[in-house]
């Protein structure tokens, strides 16, 4: 019953009066971001969902879409802005999510959505983290976040999949409060972002 009704209610409510409580803090970011990326704060990407569906995620942008002289983009931390390193070391980036978590399309809890062209690369074990919808925060964000293995994160995932219930969500939305506050394990070694996933890494 927790993961079929009261869970999808607990998300959407919650979601609605966070967004209503930062609607100050979000609106300062919005501008701050708008002056930082040329006029465009927020990036949208296609991630995979609930049973292999895909949405577009929204999101806080915090990289510039600077080139190099051959017309390609910049590695990405060199495109991280100043705005930007700070957004993202307080999480702040993920914020613009609770407006998927209204349309159903995530929870505030649950795996992480990566991006939709890994789907065609998982293996049957790997496909099981999408049983349940993407969250804004799960159990592989407050054990290590980027700085684990992609083969820990789907044992993280998969391992809260077979686990979810509320008591666990409160302790991991407690867990990344805390992150939130001390900042860790933002960054893989030598990159702004994390390093692709390939199916072998």
């Amino acid at each position: 019953m927790y993961k079929t009704l009261v869970k999808p209610l607990l998300d959407f409510f919650s979601a609605l009066l966070i967004l209503l409580m930062i609607a100050p803090i979000f609106i300062i970011l919005v501008i701050l971001l708008f002056i930082n990326n040329d006029g465009k704060p927020f990036f949208t990407q296609t991630r995979g969902g609930k049973n292999n569906k895909i949405f577009r995620v929204i999101k806080f942008k915090t990289m510039n879409d600077k080139l190099d002289a051959n017309g390609v983009l910049l590695p990405d931390d060199l495109r991280l802005t100043k705005v930007g390193n700070f957004v993202r070391k307080k999480s702040l980036d993920e914020l613009p999510q609770l407006l998927n978590v209204l349309k159903g399309d995530m929870s505030l809890v649950g795996p992480r959505p990566f991006m939709s062209e890994y789907l065609e690369l998982y293996t049957d074990y790997q496909k099981r983290r999408h049983e349940v919808k993407p969250g804004i925060t799960g159990w592989a964000q407050v054990n290590g976040r980027n700085s684990i293995s992609w083969q820990q994160k789907f044992e993280l995932d998969i391992w809260y999949v077979d686990r979810q219930q509320f008591l666990l969500d409160v302790k991991i939305l407690f867990l990344t409060l805390l992150k939130i506050v001390k900042p860790t394990d933002v960054n893989q070694i030598g990159e702004a972002t994390t390093v692709k996933f390939n199916g072998k890494n």
